[in-house]
């Protein structure tokens, strides 16, 4: 029987996804829970092992995580930089701060940080893919509809923009119609990104929002991710497809987006790398 399952839990639906598959295999768990990113009504109600914790308080979450046996841990959800002043950071959290800077330290090179820091505590990190397979995007096309010369030749640009965005540790998503730039991924998150690109699409066939993992980036760290909410957000700004990784990122509930998306007449296309 695996160990103790220590979930870090940021922003958003998966760490609630996660709770319901180690209440389903039985696993033992506890969740730590970041005051002003983990949704309180992932642990209200009882029923769900958890302490209430700062993300800079780093000395006491790993203090109590070792205290209570969970020595392999899983970070899940959508994790936002914070502020200096919303950190208040610790001892430890100064450790992971000063390995490169706070000024510079982007998403990416702070969850870099903390994970170096956690696996010097003798911590081992797992994706969320290890613990729930079926979420792991797969190559292929999901949908009836697939992407034709016009939307291949965006998704083409836009996964070119994403990783080079990524590559600068800025987001990991980029919307691209008719070889124009609509918009690009930073601080706001996917869904923001998509609110705003309805005002400034053009006439014609809607453009292609691609996710992808940043060169540089840990998969076990803040993979990119999509869900149904994603495709409604996509349908509601005129978007044609979504294009994300296979193997690099995520899809929360698969057969529930295919036929979201296929209601919307949009095609989700999971491209392995390289091709």
């Amino acid at each position: 029987m695996p160990d103790k399952l220590g979930i870090l839990a940021a922003a958003g639906p998966l760490p609630g996804r996660l709770v319901e598959a180690c209440r389903r295999a039985g696993r033992d768990f506890v969740v730590v829970a970041y005051r002003g990113m983990t949704d309180p009504a992932l642990v209200e109600g009882g029923g769900v092992p958890h302490f209430w914790t700062r993300l800079g308080a780093a000395g006491r979450w790993i203090d109590e995580l070792k205290r209570q046996g969970a020595h392999t841990l899983c970070p899940v959800g959508n994790i936002r930089r914070p502020s200096l002043f919303e950190l208040m950071p610790d001892f430890k959290a100064v450790r992971i701060l000063t390995r490169i800077g706070f000024s510079s330290l982007g998403d990416d090179a702070l969850l870099t940080a903390l994970r170096r820091v956690l696996q010097e505590e003798g911590f081992h990190l797992v994706a969320l893919h290890e613990v729930i397979d079926d979420f792991l995007a797969r190559p292929g096309l999901l949908t009836r509809t697939a992407p034709d010369e016009m939307g291949r030749a965006d998704i083409a640009k836009a996964r070119e923009i994403a990783r080079e965005i990524g590559r600068l540790d800025i987001g990991q998503g980029a919307v691209v119609q008719h070889g124009y730039v609509l918009a690009v991924e930073a601080a706001e998150g996917t869904d923001a990104m998509l609110r705003r690109c309805g005002p400034l699409a053009r006439p014609g066939p809607g453009g292609v929002l691609v996710k992808a993992k940043k060169p540089q980036q840990d998969v076990r760290l803040d993979p990119p991710t999509i869900g149904v909410t994603t495709v409604e957000l996509a349908a509601a700004a005129g978007l044609r497809g979504i294009v994300v990784e296979a193997g690099g990122a995520m899809i929360i509930d698969a057969e529930a987006v295919r036929q979201a998306a296929d209601r919307h007449g949009l095609f989700v296309l999971c491209l392995a790398e390289g091709e």
